[in-house]
């Protein structure tokens, strides 16, 4: 590997949301989920990280490690515990964190909505709701007016693709089901959810004359889909119809407001506007696609993450220049980051990955930012605490924090804004 550097002005840091470091929250549908047995390792969302009350020192640690962007969650549980009753303790509670990252230099990128929130509003159907674009513009609104003096960046919703096709089609994931027409319904729902917080940020801040400049967008989750047999084949044609419907669809109708004919006939009409003013890229893995028997798999001789998953650093450089040419809006790595029990893969791997983004930046690609995935171990949705991704070794049992070689890397690449090559050396990365 040789060494490469970033423009002075790119922003490196890391990521986490609230359910999975926080602890505490018996509000949530997923504390509910983890309670009826879905959880492969028996956790639920009560222990995490303790991030909640040991947010002081996790901050002290995005400061020693250089970080300069740290992308957070405000659940939705704690804000409104209560259909239309807010909590003040936990509005206080935000300002504080969002209050100690700005001391520390480091700039807050807030999440509205990570896959969960109150168990009231799970038994209302959730985003199935009749009422879920009022609710939501209520509990956005809240946020923005009592916090958005402290934060300027907000992503509505993560990864809604991720959510709908593990909650309402292969039904992992709360509420557990299997409804294809529910889906759709759910799609369109979150659209409109984003819709209007997105114009609704943005007035807010307008109005009330809040400092920094208001950016909005969506977490997209988003793969790279190769055939397994190349060219004018069957594979190819289930490749570009799994990419449309997993993952195109969703980015096109929440950046747009429309979509290409004639899947736009299929989804509501009259939102054709803007409603990005980045993109949003979690990329962890690519699909290749075998129209045989229509699985997905990974090729044998292709390096993996402890879940599985196929360790492909090219498919970000790929996904940033598609998604640039299709929208023209800067790029921002909301997530990126692999499962690694052992700390074994990650160095190389954020090596890789922001060589990648390094290469998309040279090609004339806005890249802007990179948030690693995660600062720290988590819980990691239906693998419970069994799957770590952190930068920062938890203890689960005593909740010591220890950042990791990977994380000592990344502190280095964060420091000096890219990898050098005694770097290189030092991590054996030549």
């Amino acid at each position: 590997m040789r060494p490469f550097q970033f423009p002075k002005d790119f922003l490196f840091g890391s990521a986490t949301a609230g359910v999975q470091v926080e602890g505490g929250d018996r509000n949530n549908n997923w504390y509910v989920w983890a309670q009826q047995g879905h959880i492969k390792d028996g956790s639920d969302i009560l222990r995490a990280g303790d991030h909640w009350n040991r947010y002081r020192e996790d901050i002290a640690l995005l400061s020693q490690m250089h970080h300069k962007v740290y992308r957070m969650g405000i659940e939705w549980s704690r804000i409104e515990p209560e259909k239309g009753r807010f909590d003040e303790q936990a509005v206080a509670h935000y300002r504080d964190v969002l209050s100690r990252l700005i001391q520390n230099h480091i700039c807050p990128l807030v999440t509205l909505h990570h896959f969960t929130y109150p168990i009231w509003l799970d038994k209302e159907g959730g985003f199935a709701s009749k009422q879920i674009v009022s609710h939501f513009k209520r509990y956005t609104a809240f946020v923005v007016e009592r916090l958005g003096d402290l934060v300027s960046e907000y992503i509505t919703i993560n990864e809604p693709n991720v959510f709908l096709l593990n909650s309402y089609v292969a039904g992992m994931w709360p509420p557990g089901k299997k409804d294809i027409p529910l889906a759709y319904q759910i799609f369109v729902n979150m659209s409109l959810c984003h819709f209007a917080a997105y114009e609704l940020i943005h007035k807010i801040r307008r109005q009330r004359g809040f400092p920094g400049k208001t950016m909005v967008g969506v977490a997209n989750h988003l793969r790279v889909f190769d055939p397994l047999r190349k060219g004018r084949t069957p594979d190819s044609f289930i490749a570009e119809k799994e990419q449309f419907f997993f993952q195109d669809a969703f980015a096109d109708y929440m950046t747009t407001g429309t979509l290409p004919f004639p899947a736009r006939l299929f989804v509501p009409q009259g939102h054709e506007g803007h409603y990005a003013d980045f993109i949003g890229i979690n990329y962890y893995s690519r699909n290749i696609v075998n129209a045989v028997d229509l699985k997905t798999f990974v090729q044998p001789d292709r390096p993996v993450n402890d879940l599985g998953w196929e360790i492909y650093p090219d498919g970000l450089r790929i996904l940033c220049e598609t998604f640039y040419e299709r929208y023209h809006l800067p790029i921002w790595i909301t997530e990126n980051g692999v499962c690694d029990n052992n700390d074994v893969l990650r160095v190389r791997f954020i090596a890789e990955h922001l060589r990648a983004v390094k290469k998309a930046i040279d090609k004339g690609v806005p890249v802007e930012r990179y948030y690693h995935w995660s600062l720290m171990d988590n819980f990691e949705w239906l693998e419970g605490e069994s799957a770590r991704f952190g930068l920062v070794y938890v203890d689960y049992e005593t909740q010591r924090r220890i950042i990791k070689k990977s994380g000592r890397f990344y502190a280095r690449i964060c420091e000096d804004g890219g990898c050098t090559e005694e770097l290189i050396r030092e991590y054996n990365l030549a």
